[in-house]
């Protein structure tokens, strides 16, 4: 065992490690070590608004895809999460909304979450909160997070918020203030025209303290024990195998699919399973790795009739054009996050509060896995996803070994009531394509097409398209029944010295986007680690 050196070991540089990081290192007689699996968060595309477009492949992801979705006509799709200082937050499209109240107080009354409603949570997303225009009692100011309305929305996206209104759907300028419901123009996770990642946010403030230190490209291969306790970590950087003591917790933020992977891979997890792989049961938790739950987008795109969207900057002189723009005034297409405009309805006008989300893109093909219009062409995109999804999935192993892909199966469409719910958000998209704000834009819808008309062409169109939204939780969910794996305090059932800290302990998924809440985890998981709650 390697000498003591850290009082906490932090496993998961994303947007809850980061968090963590800094809240426990703000006490100087506490030293804490951040392992990140990534490298520093410092290409270019990370930090301008619009790169999102650009990272959600590559070597910032952990280049993830699904087992065959057979609810989706058995595709393996690309399942897109940061491997990167920030996590997802380096690497999203920098949208800020953190579901209803409802959402959290289902956690805390329904699914055995005692301390986690929303009056109880609230004030870790007024802490974590610097937001540039509201300030009520939604809303915080002093805080870390840059939050900020967008200076100048792309002349589509404006077009979008008209349409939505022409077709029925009240203006909101707030979706995490009182009422969620309605349309208009996201406030984002940008401060002074560039991302506010929890990486920028929370770290880089705070990298010169002496009692923190951060380690990137450090891959987490088990957590170590001396009997029940964890008392540090197995990592490796490079060639080079380490092994670190934690002299008062482990902290574990690798993410709703990271998580799992390492408590299965250090023993903990279904028995069942971890025999198969040859891996030693420390303790029989058969909840670990189960109840996956994301939030499966199915997109919309249209071809426009003249270049009036972001594509248009896909030419060489007009890319041109912009980075001068950006560099000079901080203003521009590069200053735009691309999914700028949005809306919360309903596909069941009785549901008490909306059931579906749509994210517009003032631009086509903007991410991986999406269709795009012929090129040369300019269009726009939007997408739509059931919030509550019934289905649940999972996440196993797929050997012993650390470094192989876990197998990631969301089980999408797994439930008929989803099915049903995605459709109907298709249907809105194309009804709101068709106002009058857009519709004299669009030159073609070319997905759907034309030939999509019947129910059943429209669930085989969500079928084929529907991908994942990035917001993959729940699979070491927090509570108290046999399936849960971290009590409310979220310390890992029967064993000591453990707590997880992201979004694998949610029990259910929020109703919204997935950063804020998992930075309100964060937030409120330093305060637990600190009263040793």
């Amino acid at each position: 065992m390697a000498k003591a050196g850290y009082d906490y070991v932090i496993v998961g540089g994303g947007s809850a490690g980061c968090v963590l990081a800094n809240r426990l290192s703000a006490n100087s007689d506490i030293s804490v070590l951040l392992l990140e699996a990534g490298g520093k968060d410092s290409h270019p595309y990370i930090h301008m608004p619009v790169g999102f477009a650009k990272l959600t492949a590559g070597p910032m992801t952990w280049g993830f895809t699904t087992v065959p979705q057979k609810h989706a006509n058995n595709r393996e799709i690309p399942y897109a999460q940061g491997r990167v200082l920030g996590g997802g937050s380096s690497i999203n499209a920098e949208v800020f909304t953190r579901g209803v109240p409802a959402d959290y107080d289902r956690w805390a009354f329904e699914e055995g979450c005692e301390g986690w409603s929303f009056a109880e949570i609230q004030k870790y997303f007024i802490r974590s909160e610097d937001n540039s225009l509201l300030a009520d009692e939604w809303h915080g100011t002093e805080g870390p997070l840059g939050v900020s309305n967008l200076a100048d929305p792309q002349p589509m996206t404006r077009a979008f918020v008209q349409s939505c209104q022409q077709l029925g759907l009240p203006y909101n300028p707030d979706f995490n203030g009182a009422s969620q419901e309605g349309c208009g123009v996201y406030q984002t996770t940008i401060r002074n025209a560039r991302r506010s990642s929890a990486s920028v946010a929370y770290l880089h403030p705070v990298m010169d303290r002496k009692n923190l230190t951060v380690q990137t490209g450090a891959l987490a291969h088990r957590i170590v024990f001396e009997g029940n306790r964890a008392v540090g970590v197995d990592y490796s950087v490079g060639s080079e195998r380490k092994i670190v003591r934690a002299d008062q917790e482990v902290l574990v933020t690798a993410g709703a699919i990271g998580t799992p992977k390492l408590m299965m891979l250090s023993g903990i997890g279904p028995a069942d399973h971890l025999k198969e792989h040859g891996i030693e049961v420390l303790q029989d938790l058969p909840g670990v790795g189960e109840n996956l739950n994301d939030h499966f987008g199915i997109d919309i795109v249209a071809e426009l009739n003249g270049h009036y969207s972001l594509d248009k900057y896909n030419r060489l002189h007009w890319m041109l054009w912009a980075g001068l723009e950006y560099a000079l005034f901080r203003s521009g297409p590069v200053a735009s996050n691309v999914v700028e405009g949005g809306a919360f309805w309903y596909a069941d006008k009785s549901n008490p509060v909306p059931d579906l989300q749509f994210h517009f893109l003032a631009g086509a093909g903007a991410e991986e896995g999406v269709p795009s219009v012929p090129k040369g062409s300019s269009g726009i995109t939007l997408n739509s996803y059931t919030l509550r999804p019934k289905a649940r999935g999972s996440v196993k192993l797929r050997s012993s070994n650390s470094a192989d892909m876990p197998l990631v199966d969301p089980n999408f469409l797994g439930h008929p009531d989803d099915l049903k719910t995605s459709v109907e958000g298709v249907k809105l998209s194309r009804e709101i394509f068709s106002q009058a704000g857009l519709s004299k834009y669009i030159r073609k819808i070319r997905f759907p097409d034309d030939n999509v008309k019947t129910q059943a062409d429209f669930e085989a169109y969500a079928r084929q398209y529907g991908r994942t939204s990035y917001h993959p939780t729940c699979t070491c969910k927090m509570g108290v029944d046999d399936m849960s794996v971290v009590d409310p305090q979220l310390k890992v059932h029967a064993v000591d010295g453990l707590r997880l800290c992201d979004s694998s302990i949610m029990p259910s998924v929020n109703g919204s986007n997935t950063n804020a809440p998992t930075i309100m985890i964060g937030e409120k998981a330093s305060d637990l680690i600190m009263d040793n709650g």
